[in-house]
């Protein structure tokens, strides 16, 4: 494409609504900048419908176990607010060189002192602690499975839309930036609360998403697994015009997927959800995250996980070490928590139940010895 001014002038749309208002609106102007949609087109991505022709086609997979995964989902649609309450869900400050970031706290009600599982849950943009644990209802299963659940804060300070900085080089590696401050937090619960340490895990929507990415890689002697909902693959961006690229679907970069000594082998197991109407982040990222894991080739099965809900197709992976993945994609879903209650933003409450569906793949998956 020409570089010619109305090209430049979108770029600069772009990036003042990616500060100003959030990653959905930034990604609608660079789309048409980028691909020339016609306003028809435009509008429908605002809609958070994708053109036929845009949709990749999923791994191909099996749905396997439904009937194990719909039971344990459903006792977190049978949990209440009255159940959360129960708990203590307090409000904490970490600090360390890179800077300082407040967090939540869930401790379920009768801790007794037996080690409990941890999850940190990283929120996407212009969400906060709370928004994201009301939208996830991860409080909810908490206290019905007994696991603390912790939810680190980004500041308006540190990125204007409230996003993780996962695409910044500085906050994508070991001991530096917002990993070493959420790896911070993490170790900071340990030393104080009764953990597991076997039983830790780290789970994103979106920006926190693409964190989490980056923390499984970063930090796999910390973390047992990954649960990344609408997100990207670690470091597949190094600034603000890449990483617009990479939402949209655009080709690797240089570093994507690669750990800190450069092996491209999963570590830990990951489970990945993205639905094939994202509009804001392309689901060509979730089967990225899944591909460093190997394939089992077979005949793509769609089913319900629920009556009532969006149709969805589970492809399970193995790497060559065999470690696992799974990666969920939901047809018709846009860019929001599937199964989520709708008093959280970004949401989509007629989906699978995402965040029972990541506790039960955590849970089943501990830190080897």
């Amino acid at each position: 494409m020409k570089l010619n001014e109305g090209f430049l002038s979108s770029m600069h749309e772009a990036m003042t609504l990616l500060r100003t208002r959030g990653a959905a609106e930034a990604t609608e102007v660079i789309q048409r900048a980028l691909r020339g949609e016609s306003t028809a087109a435009a509008a429908a991505a605002a809609s958070g419908r994708v053109p036929q022709n845009e949709m990749p086609i999923p791994a191909a997979s099996a749905c396997a176990n439904v009937r194990k995964r719909t039971t344990f989902a459903r006792t977190t649609q049978e949990a209440s607010v009255e159940v959360e309450e129960r708990g203590h869900f307090s409000r904490l400050v970490y600090s360390n060189a890179a800077g300082r970031r407040q967090y939540r706290l869930y401790v379920p009600a009768g801790t007794t002192g037996e080690p409990l599982p941890l999850i940190v849950m990283l929120h996407g943009c212009t969400q906060d602690a709370d928004d994201f644990a009301r939208g996830t209802q991860m409080n909810a299963l908490a206290e019905r499975h007994r696991c603390l659940v912790a939810y680190p804060v980004q500041p308006q300070a540190a990125n204007p839309s409230k996003c993780w900085n996962w695409f910044k080089p500085d906050d994508q590696q070991r001991e530096r930036g917002e990993p070493s401050l959420i790896a911070g937090i993490t170790g900071e619960i340990i030393a104080s609360h009764h953990v597991d340490p076997a039983r830790v895990y780290v789970a994103g929507m979106s920006a926190g998403g693409a964190m989490a990415a980056i923390m499984i890689e970063s930090y796999p002697e910390l973390y047992a697994a990954a649960g990344v909902h609408s997100g990207l693959p670690a470091r597949c961006a190094h600034d603000l015009p890449s990483a617009l690229a990479a939402m949209k679907g655009g080709r690797r970069v240089a570093g994507e997927g690669r750990t800190r000594n450069g092996a491209n082998s999963p570590q830990r197991p990951m489970i990945v959800f993205h639905g094939d109407a994202d509009a804001t982040v392309h689901i060509t990222n979730a089967t990225r995250i899944v591909q460093r894991f190997g394939v089992q080739p077979g005949p793509q099965e769609t089913r319900r996980v629920n009556a009532g809900r969006r149709a969805c197709s589970v492809s399970s992976w193995v790497s060559s070490d065999g470690i696992d993945a799974e990666l969920w994609t939901i047809h018709g879903a846009p860019h929001a928590w599937a199964g989520g209650n709708g008093q959280g933003s970004y949401t989509d409450p007629s989906g699978p139940d995402a965040s029972a569906e990541m506790l039960r793949f955590f849970l089943d998956h501990p830190r080897p010895e």
